[in-house]
């Protein structure tokens, strides 16, 4: 009867050492970065060569079970190499990645998945486990024209046995290995009695995290990259504030730049955090170490491998590299998706994301409606008041809390930190978002939170208090948060259970059905016939020569 639940334990188990070998495996490669113990580094740097490997292999193979279990062991294998090899080093690092895994683990219990997932979420991850490479698939659904790196993850994970059921797994990693991550930034400062803008700004990361994110089922494509972008603007602030090694950080830089803009494209935006990086070296003429911090190593490399295998797998399926962006377009290729219909959805996505469609409802003359600010007041009514309202009273909430909390008359006066350029991208690029796509899960969540966090921040910095008082304040808001993460997490499994009839302990499973796999049985029909038609020899049907054919090994489908 608990066949099913043992099994998920296993390979919930197996997934994530493996991940941590494969981020093992690639940080040795590099004597900077292998000397920084941060494991939540570590597994972020282990998905960043799952999603390098997923791309690559994808091109010329599918990720069946086999493949997938023979990967995975490969990295469960490198994991045991270096754990012997360095365990003196991580052991009580070990210890807190096996208490965030398990504290999530009730996390992963889904059985209600959310509205994109059956759309286009799972179809897209179960076609990349059917067959490599093909292209021209966007014109069979409006989702796998905007693929996302993690759906090249999942399919990673489908295994004998379980399945695709811990098709979840790629997103609560990234989750639990940034909570690793701010966690060991709070540590590090608790150890060297330090109580600064970066102890507050990763607690406020961390609450928000796990209080307003705690439904692994809902983070998408979305949500992953919002999370990393807390720990993007963190290291940037470390970057301008400290004299740690400046060169360290950066590659970590370049290996979240990767990863967030492989869930999102149009997160390209955020390279433009680079800029003040650069700017101090350019302006005192240090070309030699602007050049090796910058250019001169693997990461540098790894980060433009990455882009280019997105940008490519965006092209091959839609004829656009940035889709919908029209100037990004091909259209001589002959698997291209018309520019007039590109632009139509371009519209269509402002239009949604400015409140002016739903499941029942369509604004009455949607090209003027998007214009300028013809759309503000409807949006306020109906988005604002709704979804914005509720994440900035809790946003309120969360500061007020903190602020009483660690309040005290006595105040710090010689505290300064270097925040302009990066709070001044911020604001551009919240204006960005709100202009020109202003919902939530186009980065909304971030970019709002962050606007608030670092003044609240840089406030409690100033706050005079004893460090033991501070630092029990601190584990105590910790420890709540991850009691607040579970309790809801077993509120929403017990709605679950009550309402879906949902049995965890008995088919840990989530719910899935055959329209789940309509996309890739219609490629797979396509495919046969053509094969069939090729065997034959005969004419084929004129109406399949026009949608299908085959040139060197690649299925291509025509418009």
């Amino acid at each position: 009867m608990l066949l099913n639940l043992y099994l998920y334990i296993f390979f919930y188990v197996f997934i994530l050492l493996s991940t941590l070998g494969y981020g093992f495996l690639f940080i040795n490669f590099d004597n900077f970065t292998k000397k920084n113990n941060d494991l939540g580094y570590v597994g972020l740097f282990g998905i960043f060569f799952m999603l390098g490997y997923s791309y690559l292999s994808n091109l010329f193979l599918a990720h069946s079970k086999l493949h997938n279990l023979l990967f995975l062991t490969i990295g469960i294998i490198s994991f045991f190499v270096f754990y012997f090899k360095e365990r003196k080093n991580y052991r009580k690092k070990f210890l807190l990645v096996f208490l965030i895994f398990f504290i999530l683990f009730i996390a992963s219990f889904i059985f209600k998945t959310h509205d994109d997932f059956p759309y286009y979420h799972f179809p897209y991850s179960y076609y990349l486990t059917q067959t490599d490479l093909m292209i021209g698939v966007g014109q069979f659904n409006h989702g796998f024209r905007t693929p996302s790196s993690i759906f090249y993850i999942n399919s990673l994970v489908y295994l004998p046995l379980i399945d695709f059921n811990l098709i979840h797994m790629p997103s609560l990693m990234v989750m639990g290995f940034v909570n690793i991550s701010l966690l060991i930034k709070i540590n590090e400062n608790f150890s060297n009695r330090k109580i600064n803008f970066v102890s507050f700004y990763c607690l406020l990361a961390l609450i928000f995290i796990n209080i307003f994110f705690y439904r692994i089922s809902e983070h998408g494509t979305d949500r992953s990259a919002q999370i990393l972008i807390f720990l993007l603007i963190l290291e940037v602030i470390i970057f301008n504030n400290s004299d740690l090694n400046k060169k360290q950080i950066v590659n970590k830089l370049y290996i979240l730049m990767a990863l967030i803009i492989s869930l999102k494209a149009f997160y390209i935006l955020y390279l433009l955090f680079i800029l003040p990086l650069m700017y101090p070296m350019l302006k005192k003429k240090n070309y030699l170490e602007f050049f090796s911090i910058f250019f001169k190593n693997i990461y540098f490399l790894c980060f433009v491998v990455v882009i280019f295998f997105v940008l490519l797998n965006n092209f091959f399926n839609s004829g656009c590299f940035i889709y919908p962006v029209n100037i990004t377009c091909v259209s001589s290729v002959s698997w291209a998706i018309p520019l007039s219909e590109v632009s139509q959805m371009n519209d269509w996505y402002e239009q949604w994301s400015k409140a002016g469609a739903g499941p029942n409802f369509r604004v009455e003359d949607p090209e003027n409606y998007i214009q300028g600010f013809n759309w503000v007041s409807n949006w306020i009514d109906e988005y604002f008041f709704t979804k914005v309202s509720d994440l900035l009273f809790g946003i309120i909430i969360v500061s007020l809390t903190l602020f009483i909390i660690f309040y005290s008359k006595k105040k710090h006066t010689k505290i300064k930190n270097n925040l302009t350029f990066t709070y001044l991208i911020l604001i551009i690029l919240f204006f960005e978002w709100f202009f020109n796509h202003p919902a939530l899960r186009y980065g909304g969540y971030t970019l709002i939170s962050l606007l608030i966090f670092i003044p609240i921040s840089t406030k409690l910095e100033k706050m005079e208090n004893s460090f033991l008082k501070v630092k029990y304040k601190f584990i105590f808001l910790i420890f709540l948060t991850f009691i607040i993460l579970t309790t809801r997490n077993i509120n929403r499994i017990s709605d679950e259970v009550k309402q879906y009839n949902y049995r965890p302990l008995i088919n840990v499973f989530y719910r899935i059905n055959k329209n789940h796999y309509r996309i890739t049985d219609n490629l797979s029909k396509l495919t046969h016939n053509y094969e069939n038609c090729i065997l034959k020899k005969g004419n084929c049907n004129k109406e399949l020569n026009k949608k299908v054919k085959k040139i060197n090994g690649k299925y291509i489908f025509y418009r």
